[in-house]
Parts: structure tokens; sequence; C-alpha cells
């Protein structure tokens, strides 16, 4: 009952600094009262019940199961919640205003074990069956993200703190003690340990008593956008750098711990140790002896050694997700790596990449087709670069991935970094630099939905904040697909954390779901839209012109969609792109 009026008061906020406060004032309670709960309580805030990589599902779908286990709680037929649903677009208000009818008629369900979902239901009260469903669904609707939970935690174990002061000079440690929280679980991203360590340690020593652990996934280093090679030149113009093939491929961190065993990971932190056994096989066959254990960060690339060539990344995604037998493989990879951030005991992110270099390639034996080296190039002449990107794309890869060598080249996890970028043939001739991924918030009607509104993602405020209406390019079958698969998502009203202009009137609105890959011939300042409003203009957003749909992004939660700092920082590079063309 407590978290959930914590979740109420929450519900009628947009403010991440009042919705932080809130949240940190609900963890004080629980440290200062009951710190046995934080851990539970951590894992409902931020809508989990395990870390990532676990897998650990609920496993119940996200709708019939629930709407059978509210009738029977709430002695409704199934038929009466579906129409309460379709009518307020939101089970855990359907459970709400079920629970109401049932205290007014006195009646409430008497076989509390029929099953779980129904004995939980039962014993709810107040709004509690409102965010009960809504935990059971997967999906609380408050507006607020897991860096938020994070922010929280660490600002309420400042106030809880017996331990230790902060580190002098510290001018404001409850946004220190936040940061430290967000770092920590960006390179240890499990609440257990994580809690147990701050309750006896405190928050301060966090990052020494939570540290890179082969076994737990990092999210990786990401790059940023460019268009050309004279950006590089220009943006590099006083750093050595690096030039390596973007291939095109599945991001995979692979561990190798002391005990002979493997974990590979995807980018998003899940793990897909299953998927690629041959993989396994391979690093233990071309690791040197010396080696006895290791994290590497790598492209996994389809690949048909007959013919020693490289396939594209829709052939790899033929291959089976989990439990993949080696003898059964049809699809064969290569693993191409690119970095070493871990290597017989020594975390290496803090050296600079020349160094993680080496280490890598006195590491592990090349077998072509099976395990290669990222093809790299050293060189800041124009036509070099050039003529290497060329080759690239000639064998299939995507581009190239440019990268600090000596200086400012340390490995930032789940950071996209300005001392990475990436140059895709693609978007050469795209003055917005790269395709941007974006989140379908509402619709027009037409023969289907007409057009779709799109949003980015806000990360400091945690908002949708609206781009651009997309509305041509779609055959029939590819909006009645994409009508059919957002039907089930339309809600009644829009969200506190959309950000929409008023005069725009869509006719539907949608619950956050789903990752667009969208295409644009370039960026503009627009008095409707408001991405990245107050960054480039204090009254304006950023709109995208001629926008077009690229493809449904499965792999993607709306939250990874691109931030507003991102379309900012591309329409700054659009107008540097326009400069220099004028120059010319």
């Amino acid at each position: 009952m407590f978290l959930a009026l914590a979740f109420d008061l929450i519900s009628v906020e947009s403010g991440r600094i009042v919705i932080t406060d809130i949240l940190c004032n609900m963890l004080r309670t629980v440290i200062a009262t009951t710190p046995e709960d934080l851990l539970p309580t951590l894992y409902l805030a931020s809508n989990e019940i395990a870390p990532a990589h676990e897998g650990v599902k609920l496993g119940i779908g996200k709708g019939s199961s629930i709407i059978k286990a509210i009738s029977e709680a709430f002695g409704r037929t199934e038929a009466q919640v579906v129409q309460q649903n379709t009518e307020l677009g939101d089970l855990g208000l359907v459970a709400d205003t079920l629970r109401q009818i049932a205290n007014e008629s006195g009646k409430g369900c008497k076989d509390k074990k029929k099953d779980l979902m129904k004995s939980l239901l039962v014993a709810t009260t107040d709004c509690e069956p409102l965010y009960l469903t809504r935990l059971l669904q997967e999906n609380l609707r408050l507006g607020f993200s897991r860096q938020t939970v994070l922010a929280a935690l660490g600002q309420a174990a400042v106030y809880n703190e017996e331990h230790s002061k902060p580190p002098r000079n510290t001018k404001n440690p409850l946004d220190e003690a936040a940061k430290i929280v967000k770092e920590v679980f960006s390179v240890f991203p499990v609440y257990d340990i994580i809690v147990s360590a701050l309750l006896t340690s405190g928050v301060w020593n966090l990052p020494m008593t939570c540290t890179f652990t082969p076994g737990i996934p990092v999210r990786p280093m990401l790059a940023k956008a460019t268009t050309s090679v004279d950006l590089i030149l220009k943006k590099f113009r006083d750093t050595v750098f690096t030039c390596e093939y973007k291939y095109d491929g599945e991001r995979a961190l692979i561990h190798y711990m002391e005990d002979g065993t493997f974990e590979i990971f995807s980018r998003h932190a899940e793990r897909n140790t299953g998927k690629y056994p041959d993989v396994a096989l391979v690093l233990s066959r071309l690791k040197k002896p010396s080696v006895k254990s290791f994290i590497l960060d790598c492209e996994v690339v389809a690949f048909y050694r007959e013919k020693n060539k490289l396939l594209p990344l829709q052939t790899l995604s033929t291959r089976a997700h989990k439990n993949v037998n080696v003898s059964n493989i049809k699809v064969d990879v290569c693993i191409f790596a690119f970095d070493v951030l871990y290597l017989n005991g020594q975390l290496l992110i803090q050296e600079n990449l020349n160094i993680r270099r080496e280490r890598l390639y006195e590491s592990f034996e090349e077998d072509p087709g099976y395990f290669q080296f990222a093809t790299a190039l050293t060189s800041s002449d124009n036509g070099e670069i050039q003529e290497f990107l060329n080759a690239s794309v000639d064998i299939g890869c995507e581009g190239l991935m440019i990268k600090t060598l000596y200086s400012d080249a340390t490995y930032e996890p789940a950071k996209r970094s300005n001392n990475w970028l990436k140059l895709k043939k693609d978007y050469m001739d795209s003055s917005i630099g790269d395709s941007v991924d974006l989140v379908p918030i509402a619709a027009f009607h037409g023969r289907f939905f007409g057009a779709f509104l799109l949003a980015c993602y806000d990360v400091d405020k945690e908002e949708f904040q609206s781009i651009c209406n997309i509305g041509t390019g779609f055959s029939d079958v590819d909006l009645q697909e994409l009508s059919s698969s957002l039907c089930s998502k339309v809600i009644a009203t829009p969200k506190q954390y959309y950000r929409v202009d008023d005069g725009l009137n869509p006719d539907v609105w949608f619950e956050p779901t789903e990752v667009w890959e969208v295409k644009a011939a370039d960026l503009t300042i627009s008095p409707v839209h408001r991405a990245a409003i107050g960054i480039v203009d204090p009254d304006k957003g950023i709109s995208l012109r001629f926008p077009r749909l690229v493809r449904v992004r499965k792999d993607k939660k709306p939250e990874e969609a691109t931030s507003s700092h991102q379309i900012a920082e591309m329409y700054q590079a659009q107008k540097l792109n326009q400069a220099k063309g004028d120059d010319h």
C-alpha cells in the first residue's frame, strides 16, 4: 500500500525533479524503517523481477490471463472486463474501477488461492489493484525510468548515510551520489548486490564494493553519427585517431571466466550464450594459453566461409535465439573483435585504446572466417580514409567507426561518447547523418491510421517530445500491419510525459511501446514540434522533413529511442555541413 500510494502521488506529476523527490522520500522511509524491503521495493519501482541478463520473465502474457484473474477476483465476466478495458484503455484502471464496484456491492472473492494473480488481486485495497495490475502487465505507466529510480536511491542513501561523510570538495552530495549509483549500475546491473553493499558500506564506497566483474554484463560504449570525412578531420584535428570497419552484425560482449565458462551478452545486457555455442568453441581454441579470463567487445557477423564473404544482419537474424546445437547451425558466424575491457583479472577500461588494442592483439590468434581483429587504419589523410571507407562498403560493411587512440581514449560503458564517431556510407548524402529511432505516440485517422505522430526521448526530462508526422511512403499492407499492431495500445488521453503542441490534435493516442527507425531529408526548426526545445532555440523545437519509415525496431525499448540531445547534435552537424557546402 505504501508503494502504491507513492505511485499515486507520482501519477499526477510530470516534473522529473518532483518525481525523483517522491521516489527518494519513499526509499528513505524504507531504508530507515524496513531496510530488508529495499531490494523488492527497487525491483517493483523499476518494474523488474530480476537482472536483465538472467532472462527471468513473468510469462503470463499481456492481457488474457490478467483479464481472467481480474474477472474472477472481482466477480465480473471477462466480457465486462474487456469492454471496460476498451473504454478506459488501461487494465489498471479497470481493476481499480472493479474494486470500487466490489466494495459498493459488498461482494468479494472467497477462493483466494485459485491462482496467484487472483489471490494477489483479492488481497488488494484502495489504489493497490491499479498498480498491481500494471506490474503484472510490466508497464507502470508513470513516466519515470530506471535512471530516475537509481538517482532517487543515491539521494536516499545520502539522507540515511551512517557509514561515512561525502568525499572532500563534494559540492552537491545528492547529485554526486545519484551519479555514483547510475555509474555503478552501468557496469554492475544487479540490484541484489548493490543494495547489500549500499546498506553495509554506504553509497560513497559503492564504486569499490560493486566493480566490473566477468559474468555480469556491462552496457557497451556507443558512437555518435557523422556525415563526412571532412567533419571527422575537423573534430579530431588535434588528436590521433583510428578508423575501423563498421561490421553489419550483432554487438556481443564475450566474457570468459577463470573456471573456463563463457557468457555472451547483447548490447542490451541480454544473455546470448545459448545462441552462440560456436563462438565459445572458437575463442577456446584461439585464445593464447596465458589467457585465463577476459571480456571482449566484438561484432558477430554472419559469414559464408566457402566464399569468404560477409553476410548482412538479416541473415544472422534467421538464426535460432536460444538452445542452439552446434551440429544444427546453418548460419555460420565470424567474430570481429575490436576491444578488450578485462584481461587476466585486470580491468582495462581506464586504459587508452592503443593499450587495450595491444593487449587484444597479443592475447589471441586470428583464424579467418572464424575470429579476426577488426580491420583498422590510423591516418589523418582524407584520401586514405575515403579509400578505406569505400573498401569497407565493398566487402559488405556499413561504413567506419572512428575512435580516439592515445588520449581521451578510455572505454566509457553505456555512454554515447564524443570520442567515438560512426560514418555510414548510406548517410553521407543525407544532411542529418543517420537514421533516427522514434516512438509513435499518436495517430490521425485515414483508411486505417492515415498518419502517425512520432517522438524522440528527452533523457533528462524523461518525456517523449513530438518531432514529426509520418504518413507517406506506406503501402496499404504496411498501414494495415502498423495500425493493427498499435490498435491494442490506444489510450484515452495523452500521457503527462508527452510534450506536444496544443495545436496538434491527433485522433488517438498510444502507449509508448514501439520504436520505428526513420530516415529524413533534413532537420528544421519548428514552431509546432517540441523535440529538443530549448537546446537550439529557446521557444521552438526541431522537426524532420520528409520522414519515411525504414523498419520497426523490435530490439529497442521506447526509452532507448534517439534522444533530444542527439537530435540537437544532428541539427548542429547539419548546419556545419551546409556551411561547408556554401563555402565550396
